[in-house]
């Protein structure tokens, strides 16, 4: 088996990532950060969606990005709630988190290598999203072709690094649908970005929006716990 760093923050499209490349026959690497951001029950998450889909080893990785702050994931800064679908296709919000997936990417990329992996999944969306300038096709092929000129494996020629994103042109609603079909548990998952002290996830911000959206579009119901509606 081709083996596969899967990068897993726990919510429902890096899940669904997983999921995908499982299908495809990988063996999984899942890799997932505790950068100092405020959502922290996504870690459990995908420490029950990690061990769920057969991912042969999880890391945990911790750094420190809230030394930086500069988003409201990493500083005390108020994420924004109840915002309108036009809003959230306008401009990048504040819950942006500065070079976040170029960080993830990169630690990625190096356990690839240790791993003899040519392949890396990450769960980007440039359909459904909230503006991340990091998560468009033209970044992640920017990534892959200096990853090919950044690495040992590349310049030899022993690998050449493919990013796989098979989710970047699916609706949350596409995306909903393909995590239910790969049997995707979604009650393990945690999408929110403003949890309460009991992990309730808050149905207000961007990402709890978004991801209700998929739902309803989808025709399924969510299983996770929120505060309200």
């Amino acid at each position: 088996m081709k083996r596969a760093v899967c990068l897993l923050s726990g919510g429902l499209d890096s899940s669904t990532c997983l999921a995908v490349a499982h299908r495809a026959g990988f063996d999984c690497y899942a890799l997932s950060f505790d950068y100092g951001q405020r959502h922290l029950f996504e870690l459990e998450a995908a420490r029950r969606i990690a061990a769920s889909l057969g991912a042969s080893e999880h890391k945990i990785l911790k750094l420190d990005l809230r030394s930086f702050g500069g988003s409201a994931l990493t500083a005390d800064i108020d994420v924004p709630k109840d915002r309108a679908a036009k809003d959230m296709d306008t401009g990048i919000p504040v819950t942006y988190v500065p070079a976040r997936n170029t960080i993830f990417l990169s630690f990625a990329l190096a356990w690839a290598e240790v791993l003899g992996a040519a392949d890396i999944f990450i769960g980007v969306n440039a359909i459904d999203y909230s503006g991340y300038p990091d998560c468009r096709p033209e970044y992640i092929a920017a990534f892959v072709k200096m990853a090919n000129l950044a690495t040992r494996a590349g310049v030899e020629g022993a690998t050449s690094l493919q990013i796989h994103t098979p989710l970047i042109a699916l609706s949350k609603g596409g995306i909903t649908k393909l995590a239910a079909e790969l049997g995707v548990d979604f009650s393990l998952t945690f999408t929110c970005y403003d949890p309460d002290a009991a992990g309730r996830s808050c149905g207000a911000c961007d990402a709890c929006q978004l991801r209700l959206k998929g739902f309803a579009e989808a025709g399924l119901t969510d299983t996770v716990p929120y505060q309200s509606r």
